[in-house]
C-alpha cells in the first residue's frame, strides 16, 4: 500500500522566513510561470527579490506561511482586509495542496475581517488556480516591472454571509 503524503499546515510568518521565502519566490517564478512568461519578463519579476523590500511588504500585511514536514513550501499574503497581494508555492511543493490551503485560509480571514468581497491580480499561472475557486475576472492589466512588462488579470470573489459568518 502506497504511503500517504504528507498534509501542508500553515503558520505565521517570522522575520527570519525572509531567505527561504525568497527562494520559493525565486524558484515559483522562474520554474512554475516560465511557460506564460517570456525571460526577461522572468528575469525582471525576480529581481524585485530584495530581501529588505520583502521584509518590510510581508511584516506589514497578514503573511501565511505553509510547510511541509516543519519546512517552509510556500506563502501567501492579505493587504489590508481584502486583497491578496502574493501567493508563491515552492516547484517541489505545487500540485499537492498547498496553494489551495493557503487561499482558503485568507478567504477566511478576510471574512473574519469583515471583508464581503476579496480581490488579487493574478499572473497567468495562477489565475487558472483562482478561477476554480470561484473568481471572476474583471479585467486584463499590465504592469511594468523592471523595464519589463508582465500580464496578469485583476479578479474578484464575493465572500457569501454564510463564509463570513461561518469562516467558511
Amino acid at each position: 500500500m502506497g504511503q500517504a503524503l504528507p498534509k501542508p499546515a500553515l503558520r505565521p510568518f517570522l522575520a527570519e522566513d525572509v531567505p527561504v521565502v525568497i527562494e520559493i519566490f525565486t524558484s515559483a517564478v522562474e520554474e512554475l510561470a516560465a511557460e506564460d512568461y517570456g525571460e526577461a519578463q522572468l528575469a525582471a519579476w525576480v529581481a524585485q527579490a530584495d530581501e529588505e523590500a520583502f521584509a518590510a511588504r510581508l511584516a506589514g500585511q497578514l503573511t501565511l506561511v505553509a510547510t511541509l514536514n516543519h519546512s517552509p513550501v510556500g506563502f501567501a499574503s492579505l493587504r489590508g482586509n481584502d486583497v491578496i497581494d502574493m501567493l508563491y508555492v515552492h516547484p517541489a511543493a505545487a500540485r499537492q495542496g498547498v496553494a489551495t490551503l493557503l487561499v482558503d485560509a485568507l478567504e477566511k480571514l478576510a471574512a473574519a475581517r469583515g471583508a464581503t468581497r476579496l480581490s488579487v491580480d493574478a499572473s497567468d499561472t495562477a489565475a487558472p488556480l483562482f478561477l476554480k475557486r470561484g473568481y471572476t475576472a474583471d479585467r486584463r492589466i499590465t504592469r511594468e516591472v523592471a523595464g519589463e512588462w508582465l500580464g496578469n488579470t485583476s479578479m474578484h470573489k464575493v465572500l457569501t454571509p454564510a463564509a463570513r459568518s461561518t469562516g467558511r
